[in-house]
């Protein structure tokens, strides 16, 4: 009963206040603010943090008008065991089980007279007080995840406002998954056990990390190679000129895989890596409000394009991943992945690791590591596939248009 408690108290400011008229950056800025507070220990699925979120976004999809669509209304729970091999994946059922990991998706629709579904997903965990995959190893802090990803969740939920106005041909089914940052557990689950018939759903947008646009750097859309038709759809609603990094790709760190994985369409948005990504620094105050804005209107324009519209053609796209080399070494930096110069240019530098050891710098571009040039993410990974611990190796970087050489030892 404690998180019901906690939970009352954090919905009473919405609860006691008259109705007002709609204020976009307002509302998510309340969204994540809560989202993003301590009270909620940093979301980690599994935990009393997780189900104070969960319920929020339950309150907040009822408040909506939402039809719920999970399993025990809004909430579909989760069961996950893990494996005591760490090289297994973790089992995830519908069958609680002694020692076990609860995690909670939370689902609503815009339930339309339709044949045809849009998926909008974003995932609402985050680490909790960090762990092994945090980048600040050995700090034991409530790590808020405002960007990563309170940003999305809140997106979906304005999200849902706007299109809840429109009189929309086809239905949408808002789906706020958790477990993503433990191995995409909530949407693996819930395209395995979907409360809707997937075969009905035309294409799948996520949101995972949308609070950070800068204009100079633009706003990263992967998946464009799932359906013919996303390229030029792209171009004609960015009515705002945004720089867009295409990635053809349906396959990546986030939820739209396990879509993707179900020969449906998708599209992830994100507007890039921060020196406050999975850090304790990821905080409410950081986020660009009007930014989130600007990726949603984008969003809601391709929905209103391809509402009413024939389905979506699925088509596969290149496995990166099978081309991916494989190392045994790192060397402790952050690429920025919407960067599409030559080279591969450091978002950041991991304390402890070779890189910070070396004297690299974020805003370095490594363009040489060894004795290979890196012009990109692919070259730079085959580069270092190479090495193993204990090597040591020529690293040269262009920083601020001055190359200059470092040796590195892994």
């Amino acid at each position: 009963m404690r998180y019901l408690s906690s939970l009352l108290l954090l919905t009473s400011i919405i609860s006691c206040q008259p109705p007002k008229p709609y204020d976009a950056v307002a509302s998510l800025k309340a969204d994540i603010t809560l989202l993003a507070s301590d009270s909620l220990g940093g979301r980690e699925v599994g935990t009393e943090g997780e189900r104070m979120a969960a319920d929020y976004l339950q309150s907040r999809m009822k408040e909506l008008e939402l039809v719920a669509k999970g399993t025990e209304a809004y909430l579909q729970p989760f069961f996950v065991k893990k494996s005591t091999n760490p090289h297994e994946e973790a089992n995830i059922s519908t069958e609680r089980s002694e020692g076990g990991i609860t995690g909670y998706n939370v689902i609503g629709m815009l339930d339309n007279p339709s044949d045809n579904i849009v998926v909008i997903g974003a995932h609402y965990d985050h680490l909790g007080m960090g762990g092994m995959s945090s980048m600040s190893r050995g700090v034991e802090e409530v790590h808020n995840g405002a960007d990563d990803n309170a940003s999305g969740t809140a997106a979906l939920l304005h999200l849902a406002q706007k299109l809840k106005e429109m009189e929309l041909q086809t239905d949408v089914l808002f789906i706020a998954v958790s477990g993503e940052e433990q191995g995409l557990w909530g949407s693996n689950f819930y395209t395995k056990n979907p409360t809707v018939d997937l075969s009905k759903v035309n294409f799948m947008i996520n949101m995972d990390m949308v609070g950070r646009l800068e204009s100079e750097r633009g706003l990263a859309v992967y998946g464009t190679g799932t359906a013919p038709d996303w390229n030029s759809l792209i171009d004609e609603v960015n009515t705002d000129s945004l720089k867009i990094i295409k990635k053809e790709s349906g396959k990546g760190p986030s939820d739209h895989t396990s879509f993707y994985l179900k020969d449906i369409p998708v599209l992830h948005f994100f507007t890039g890596q921060h020196a406050d990504y999975h850090r304790p620094s990821d905080d409410a105050d950081k986020i660009n409000y009007a930014g989130i804005v600007q990726v949603t209107d984008m969003i809601e324009r391709i929905i209103v394009a391809l509402d009413g519209g024939e389905k979506l053609v699925f088509q596969s796209t290149k496995d990166e991943e099978s081309n991916t080399p494989r190392f045994t070494v790192s060397l402790g930096v952050m690429p920025d992945y919407l960067y599409d110069g030559k080279g591969l240019l450091v978002a950041d530098v991991s304390a402890d690791k070779p890189a910070i050891k070396a004297g690299l710098l974020k805003g370095d571009i490594v363009v040489q590591l060894g004795d290979s040039t890196v012009t990109d993410m692919m070259s730079y990974m085959r580069a270092l596939s190479v090495f193993s611990k204990g090597d040591k190796a020529r690293v040269v970087v262009d920083r601020k248009g001055e190359k200059k050489e470092f040796q590195v030892e892994f």
